[in-house]
């Protein structure tokens, strides 16, 4: 896209960009089905999910103007029919209700909402899969998505009580892997424990009390990680279905940090299967 065909906008009131105003306060997750995406890595990835027609479409972008220099090759790439907005940092700043440092937003909407069954039967024969229940901060499951990506799982699951991980900040903090990673979101965690042992998973729950030490798990050709919420863990008629694996750790401390157990104990099921 040449320069030429980029769009000023000079007035936060301006209806074309009203999509973006206060979005602290107003995520857009829920409203049919569209998001924020912040940073230039989250914009790359939607802008590529875009073109190759997957579960996301990209519907405009807003930048801040002494950013788009450095984003000439996205920019480039951007599909015909998606505005690319250009702003000062007082109009940005105005239209989002904060001060938006990195100056690289888009509006983005997911085309396509899959079931846990359908991800369950696309899965290949040997796969890694993440199962959450109940993680409701989104620094969390934007930290499990990317995990996941780095440790090469195949798909995230979550029941129906986990934050939607199109979120703005989740979004933001699991550097555009939601974006790449086949997930869905539905049920409680009755549903997706039966689904994943009727797709042939060996399912393990991860709990500081688990009686396996995950440096010792013993894969199968498929595997899923199931992990629960902070503080409470995964529901112990859940735990006594299922294989448990614990993370050892210092006296003294009760729990990790969900993000932080789910990424040792997927690098350590990645590394029992030989995935890296």
């Amino acid at each position: 896209m040449p320069a030429s065909q980029l769009i000023r906008i000079d007035d936060p009131d301006d209806p074309r960009i009203a999509g973006y105003r206060d979005i602290r306060e107003r995520d857009l997750v829920g409203r049919q089905g569209r998001f924020v995406a912040e940073g230039t890595v989250v914009l790359r990835l939607l802008v590529d999910a875009h073109a190759r027609g997957t579960r996301f479409t990209a519907e405009s972008i807003l930048l801040l103007e002494n950013r788009v220099a450095g984003l000439e090759e996205i920019v480039a790439s951007v599909p015909a029919g998606i505005p690319v907005f250009v702003t000062s940092a007082a109009v940005m700043n105005a239209v989002a209700g904060f001060d938006i440092h990195r100056g690289v937003l888009a509006l983005g909407r997911r085309t396509t909402m899959a079931t846990i069954g359908d991800i369950v039967d696309r899965l290949p024969a040997h796969a890694l899969v993440v199962a959450a229940c109940g993680i409701s901060n989104h620094d969390n499951i934007g930290a499990i998505f990317r995990n996941a990506a780095a440790f090469g799982a195949d798909a995230v699951l979550m029941d129906e009580t986990c934050c939607d991980p199109l979120y703005r900040k989740a979004l933001r903090v699991s550097v555009g892997s939601v974006l790449r990673i086949p997930y869905a979101r539905q049920g409680g965690i009755p549903h997706m424990v039966s689904a994943l042992a009727a797709g042939g998973f060996d399912i393990w729950g991860l709990s500081p009390s688990g009686t396996v030490d995950i440096r010792g798990l013993d894969p199968g050709m498929r595997l899923a990680l199931l992990t629960g919420t902070e503080g409470e863990g995964l529901p112990t008629p859940i735990l006594q279905s299922i294989r448990t694996a614990r993370i050892p750790q210092a006296p003294g401390l009760d729990s990790l940090n969900a993000g932080t157990a789910t990424g040792i104990a997927l690098f350590a099921m990645a590394s029992a299967m030989k995935r890296i």
